[in-house]
């Protein structure tokens, strides 16, 4: 009987459950999450790796998803030693795969995104996250000095979970100065990546020559027009040849376009929203005037929401995304929300655009597919109720059950 159904991705978090799979022969089944179609539907926070077990259980988050399979290791002896034998030594596997999992990944991952220029690049952000990085950096190195592994005697979770951090950190933005300046910490990765476990995750790992380094994107330089009597005499002809020809018809700018003008005129309902009750003026005009053949609802969310820190991050994430959004703009609207708190919380909301295809309005941005989309139907009252929710911002966000303030957002107009 099968043990189960594993949904992947790129992501390096499903990289440690995915090697203990291998290793012990699992006969659990691996699932590149974005060939399913209602993996949403499944997972509503859209978080990867995810799992479904024998009669339809169900687990997120990934440590709580490592020590599950874990769990599910025949060998009671290679079990005890991925997850500690005393109560002491669980205890401290646990510890470092949090330690792991959480603040650090979050900063090395975030920094990495940014200065590739997949998520906006704020240096101060960028600053601060390295100082978190570097703290980290050297607990590890204390602890390392004096440790062969980081939680017992034997390679753990711990060692995995840490690899996969870390390794992220040297193949791009720790340098060489970073591998002299932590001998321990370096000393204890490379025994982790030649151990056979860590070769299943970690075959290609190499040491960055240099530390990725932000490049602001160069600006594109105009050709000055040249004037009339600029125009080369050899090319006169053409040009009366050209004037004689009949016009081409104009290429549309935009994919959407293509679709007509619409009878839902989205500048009037911006003007209601920006100037009236959201509640009592707003909404009502716009249930009263929304044209469901023209336009769809989307809720769009963000996959990586364990991997947020500070609310005032995630809402910079959402300006810069929105900002990447402008070629579509004249055809969208909508917000995103971002709940909870520091360090726990996520990004959220509704979006309506032109069309029944998401895809034209929202791959513009480079990042698009960094969240999840996911038709709203408006005739049933709760998913207007969400819609309603979202572009008043007076209610809490429902996440699996349970309210979540809202901390801050944008609105895409």
């Amino acid at each position: 009987m099968s043990q189960g159904t594993l949904y992947t991705s790129a992501t390096p978090r499903c990289k440690p459950v995915q090697a203990l799979i291998k290793k012990f022969n699992l006969d659990i089944t691996s699932v590149e999450a974005s060939t399913v179609a209602d993996f949403t539907k499944k997972f509503p926070l859209g978080q990867i790796p995810a799992f479904v077990g024998p009669k339809g259980f169900q687990i997120t988050e990934e440590i709580a998803l490592l020590y599950y399979i874990a769990d599910l290791i025949p060998c009671e002896k290679a079990k005890a030693a991925l997850k500690g034998k005393t109560e002491a030594e669980k205890t401290q596997v646990l510890r470092w795969v949090s330690v792991a999992n959480t603040n650090l990944f979050s900063a090395i991952f975030g920094n990495i995104l940014s200065i590739k220029g997949l998520t906006p690049f704020n240096k101060r952000d960028n600053d601060a996250r390295f100082a978190t990085i570097e703290k980290y950096a050297s607990v590890y190195e204390q602890r390392l000095k004096t440790h062969t592994y980081i939680a017992t005697e034997k390679i753990s979770l711990a060692d995995l979970q840490g690899a996969t951090t870390w390794t992220a950190a040297f193949s791009t933005i720790f340098g060489p100065e970073s591998k002299a300046k932590y001998p321990a910490l370096v000393r204890w990765l490379n025994t982790v990546v030649a151990s056979e476990l860590g070769q299943l995750v970690f075959a290609d790992f190499k040491y960055a020559d240099k530390a990725l380094a932000y490049v602001p994107p160069k600006k594109e330089k105009k050709e000055k027009a040249k004037k009339p009597d600029q125009q080369p005499k050899k090319d006169a002809k053409k040009a009366d040849d050209a004037a004689a020809a009949p016009a081409e018809p104009k290429k549309p700018k935009h994919p959407l376009e293509l679709l007509g003008k619409s009878s839902f005129v989205l500048d009037e309902w911006k003007r209601k929203y920006s100037n009236e009750d959201t509640r009592k003026g707003a909404l009502p005009w716009f249930w009263d005037n929304y044209n469901p053949e023209e336009w769809s609802i989307w809720k769009v969310e963000y996959k990586y929401n364990d991997e947020l820190t500070m609310t005032f991050m995630s809402n910079n994430l959402v300006g810069g995304f929105f900002n990447r959004l402008t070629a579509s703009t004249k055809y969208m609207f909508g917000c995103l929300v971002v709940y909870g708190e520091n360090n726990n919380n996520g990004i959220t909301g509704a979006i309506m655009i032109r069309g029944d295809d998401y895809v034209p309005a929202f791959n513009v941005a480079p990042d698009w597919e960094s969240y999840s989309y996911a038709k709203l139907d408006p005739t049933k009252e709760d998913d207007k109720e969400f819609i309603n929710n979202m572009w008043a911002w007076d209610k809490p966000v429902v996440v699996n059950g349970e309210n979540r303030e809202i901390a801050d957002g944008k609105v895409l107009k």
